[in-house]
């Protein structure tokens, strides 16, 4: 009858306190994979959004190169319109300047043609009979071939002249249609150049706007890397916050239980002082002798126990709690920026470096039996971020929990 009752009394302890942990327990886990999930779709996202802000600032990059391109052409384009436009004004120049050469000479044709008009006509009308006179009036010979060789030499002079003059004019009628047609080239080449110029200039500003369009977008995509990475570490916070509400819950229905459990023990012991209340008093005596050095050895067992778990406690350092555990690597998706040092100035380290706040640099923590140093922030006390050589080590180490310790 005894056992029955203290079986009785156990189970429906037991029942009491296991079915809302168990329901507690069952929606935890149902929220935390919740939050996980959530995690998860961000982190996604925001792998999505940092591929998509790489291909902007290669896309950003090649346009500034582009742009610096139309900047040189430009200038280049420049400096030629403006070369051109000093040789126009030269050619000009020259045109002017041939254009009264031309004319002097027409001038000089034109007197010299009238003198010869008026020594022809003097002969003419004089007739050879006064050319004939003058040589025959010639007092000797040599006075005779002199005023021949003088009319013979006036007649030469002219034709020369005559075919000299003839000879200047078409040479510089050449030269001013040589300059007229390298002015008419220049003209041409200088428009060419100057509508080349307005088109470099165009597609400059064009570039420029599209340039500075990649810059929104950028923008723009870093602030949303800043709101998934805000999402993430939310995340991280709500599954600490659950797993610290279900340990809080599991210790305190673990205490529960316990208590339950004494409660038994004791209505137990009610029962079994009842059915042995007509016992004899030696019996008693006995009973209560027993019960003494049962007592004795369960204190004596007691405090070897907990000496034994001090004992522990100090070879494995203070034990802080159940802890949750990440990954991280030092690469753009995990710390915005890749090749970063820690927040405490050194290098990370896989093997050594923990990211956890509430705790100094340097704090040494024993987790699965491994020492961690804390080198770097970003998690609240109670989350223990472990840094990881790759990438794809820190996703494959995914969400756990271990008891922490530490030993500094």
């Amino acid at each position: 009858m005894r056992m029955k009752k203290v079986f009785a009394l156990l189970l429906t302890g037991m029942m009491t306190v296991s079915a809302p942990t168990a329901v507690f327990a069952s929606s935890t886990e149902e929220q935390i994979a919740d939050v996980q999930a959530q995690k998860d779709a961000a982190q996604a996202e925001l792998a999505q959004e940092q591929a998509n802000m790489a291909s902007l600032e290669s896309k950003k990059q090649e346009l500034e190169s582009y742009l610096e391109e139309l900047n040189a052409q430009y200038t280049d384009l420049t400096n030629s319109v403006s070369e051109l436009g000093i040789q126009a004004a030269e050619k000009e120049d020259e045109l002017k300047t041939l254009k009264a050469q031309l004319e002097e000479a027409k001038a000089t044709s034109d007197k010299q043609y009238e003198d010869m008009k008026k020594r022809i006509v003097y002969m003419y009308e004089n007739g050879s009979a006064s050319m004939l006179e003058l040589l025959l009036s010639s007092e000797d010979l040599a006075q005779f071939l002199n005023r021949a060789e003088n009319i013979a030499q006036i007649s030469q002079y002219d034709r020369d002249m005559l075919a000299n003059y003839k000879a200047l004019q078409a040479d510089i009628k050449a030269q001013e249609e040589q300059a007229e047609e390298d002015a008419q080239n220049i003209d041409l080449l200088l428009a060419e150049k100057s509508a080349k110029q307005q088109e470099v200039q165009a597609l400059t500003a064009s570039t420029s706007e599209d340039i500075q369009a990649y810059i929104y977008q950028i923008s723009a995509s870093q602030e949303e890397i800043s709101a998934l990475n805000t999402q993430i570490d939310n995340a991280d916070s709500s599954i600490y916050s659950l797993l610290q509400a279900a340990e809080a819950e599991k210790a305190a229905e673990e205490a529960a239980a316990q208590e339950a459990s004494a409660s038994a023990e004791d209505a137990s012991d009610y029962s079994e002082s009842d059915d042995y209340s007509e016992d004899s008093y030696e019996d008693t005596e006995e009973s209560e002798s027993s019960d003494q050095s049962y007592t004795e050895d369960s204190e004596s067992s007691d405090s070897s126990q907990t000496s034994e778990s001090e004992s522990s406690s100090s070879s494995q350092g203070t034990y802080l709690g159940t802890f949750t555990l990440t990954a991280y690597c030092n690469c753009a998706q995990c710390c915005g920026t890749a090749g970063n040092l820690t927040a405490s100035g050194t290098v990370p380290t896989a093997g050594r470096t923990v990211a956890m706040a509430g705790v100094p640099f340097g704090t040494q923590l024993l987790i699965n039996g491994t020492v961690y140093t804390v080198e770097d922030l970003g998690t609240p006390y109670g989350h223990v971020d472990i840094y990881c050589s790759s990438h794809s080590e820190a996703l494959a180490f995914g969400l756990q929990s271990a008891e922490v310790y530490r030993l500094n």
